[in-house]
């Protein structure tokens, strides 16, 4: 039997009255059509930042996250996950649970809640998937569909061990602060490299993740 570390998850960051309320963030997915329908310019990604960005991929492969919205009485938390040090890609990484979208998969939503049961153990009893945001393209050859949901707590989480180390929370407000997305420049293989930010507490939340929660941000606050 695969190894799990039980977490309770269920108080969550001390928070504030909310700025955006449950009823707000659904108004906002009301009518809205994940890119690319809404044509190219919609099409987001790693090279929103960076123009001309080549993909490690020819062919882009399909995956799905989740976008947990965890629901207190006081506010919403976004529910992350870092990833396991020891992993070939992205080993320590701040991430959203999900992964690729598999044959079985009737759809991107199915992939990212059977994605997030296998890797946090949050049973879809406690998931309730709102909308869409757009499709995100990675440099590393993925179509993300970012699945945003509300989860409603309390729930118990089980990470598996071999991809998860931790499952932490960050208050939505933050996230939704434009001030708290810095942008970053690195050089990766000889190139330089633009990416977002956000540092909450000792977390640093950076490249794809930043990215779709980014465009989280927008899409909430425009």
């Amino acid at each position: 039997m695969e190894r799990r570390d039980i977490l309770s998850i269920g108080n969550g960051p001390k928070l504030t009255a909310p700025k955006l309320t449950k009823g707000d963030i659904r108004r906002r997915f009301e009518g809205f059509t994940p890119g690319p329908d809404r044509g190219a310019v919609h099409q987001r990604g790693d090279h929103d930042l960076n123009p001309g960005m080549a993909l490690e991929a020819v062919r882009l492969r399909d995956a799905a996250v989740l976008v947990p919205l965890v629901d207190y009485p006081y506010g919403l938390t976004v529910l992350l996950t870092q990833r396991a040090d020891h992993l070939s890609a992205h080993a320590g990484q701040v991430a959203f649970p999900g992964g690729r979208v598999e044959e079985s998969d009737a759809d991107p939503v199915a992939a990212a809640l059977r994605e997030t049961e296998e890797e946090i153990g949050l049973s879809r009893d406690h998931v309730e998937p709102i909308g869409q945001l757009d499709r995100y393209v990675t440099r590393t050859g993925f179509m993300v569909t970012p699945v945003v949901a509300f989860v409603h707590p309390p729930f118990t989480l089980a990470l598996d061990r071999r991809e998860v180390a931790d499952a932490f929370e960050v208050p939505l407000d933050f996230i939704l602060d434009p001030a708290n997305a810095k942008r970053h420049e690195a050089e990766f293989r000889g190139v330089m490299r633009n990416f977002y930010v956000f540092s909450y507490r000792d977390r640093h939340i950076w490249g794809a993740t930043a990215g779709m929660l980014v465009n989280l941000a927008e899409l909430l606050t425009n």
